[in-house]
């Protein structure tokens, strides 16, 4: 079985991230990773970390692939394969969405992106078949929206710091609610060492690029790996 993380931030992008790529690639070998997917955020605070203005840059690829592809420079030595996601947030609130499968230029727009809300942005997505998977639903200033908006939830959000008020719990129940169908994610929500390779999935085969990656979480075949003491 091929093990993936599905959600890790690189302090090259993400504000909040403590890790480096190498950190991280140095981390993930050793914690016996097949594949991890770079998910930095894709919000306002960001760009300040950034420098960029997003109301005036046309297009902040360059600036935000950089973690990704510095994670692609670390892990290859290690034989690890590296795909992109992103975490978004949109202006209407505090809540975050895990993006699978997209092509770049889906996002060289921030300012437009961040001011559209969930709503429109899922229409945006879905002709592309991405996979939009909103974050830790249940977290403290996050609010859960329909699942018609979602292609599905991470159910499990390994993250100590947040382990007592990411509810995961309630959101297994709301995956379950909504049925066949509705994709559940797990992932190490990582940025710093000691949430490194808690959580993420497991696959007898390993996606070849992001778009494969989106493929296999649309097929359901895969385990999402939960430490025994925390399953709910």
């Amino acid at each position: 079985m091929y093990k993936i993380e599905m959600h890790l931030h690189t302090k090259e992008v993400s504000k909040c991230s403590w890790l480096t790529a190498r950190e991280q690639a140095e981390g993930y070998h050793r914690a016996g990773y097949d594949a991890v997917v770079v998910t930095d955020h894709y919000n306002w605070d960001t760009w300040n970390y950034l420098g960029i203005d997003p109301r005036t840059v046309d297009n902040v690829m360059p600036q935000f692939l950089e973690g990704y592809h510095r994670m692609q420079e670390a892990c290859d030595p290690y034989g690890i394969r590296v795909y992109l996601g992103a975490e978004l947030r949109f202006h209407e609130n505090d809540n975050d969405y895990l993006l699978y499968g997209f092509r770049p230029e889906l996002l060289c727009h921030p300012y437009e992106i961040m001011e559209m809300g969930i709503a429109a942005f899922s229409q945006m997505v879905r002709p592309d078949k991405g996979v939009l998977i909103q974050a830790h639903p249940f977290r403290k200033t996050c609010v859960p929206v329909a699942s018609m908006l979602l292609d599905g939830i991470e159910v499990f959000n390994a993250t100590p710091r947040h382990m007592h008020h990411n509810h995961n719990d309630l959101a297994l129940e709301y995956a379950n609610r909504v049925g066949d169908g509705f994709i559940r994610t797990a992932g190490s929500d990582c940025h710093r060492p000691e949430e490194l390779g808690r959580s993420g999935i497991l696959t007898e085969t390993l996606p070849s690029d992001s778009m494969e990656l989106a493929q296999l979480l649309r097929s359901g075949n895969y385990q999402l790996i939960i430490p025994a003491n925390e399953a709910e």
